[in-house]
């Protein structure tokens, strides 16, 4: 992951490749809190390898540590 710098009420991606396709037991988090997908927070995975988070319209409450983790393995922004 890469930290990123956005503008309030702008959209920002996050992406981490992981080594094997359809990798179980992802979760993204920002601030220790898990994410689900819904409407502000779109989670996805392109090529079966490489996945995706989009926070959408971030506020000042978006500001904080992203985390990724694939079963033991961790990455932050």
């Amino acid at each position: 992951l890469k930290d990123m710098v956005v503008f309030e009420g702008d959209d920002v991606t996050f992406r981490c490749q992981v080594s094997h396709e359809n990798a179980r037991d992802i979760e993204w988090k920002l601030q220790d809190v898990a994410l689900q997908n819904n409407e502000m927070n779109e989670i996805s995975v392109e090529k079966g390898k490489i996945h995706t988070l989009t926070l959408r319209k971030v506020t000042e409450q978006d500001v904080g540590t992203i985390t990724f983790r694939v079963g033991p393995h961790t990455s932050t922004a």
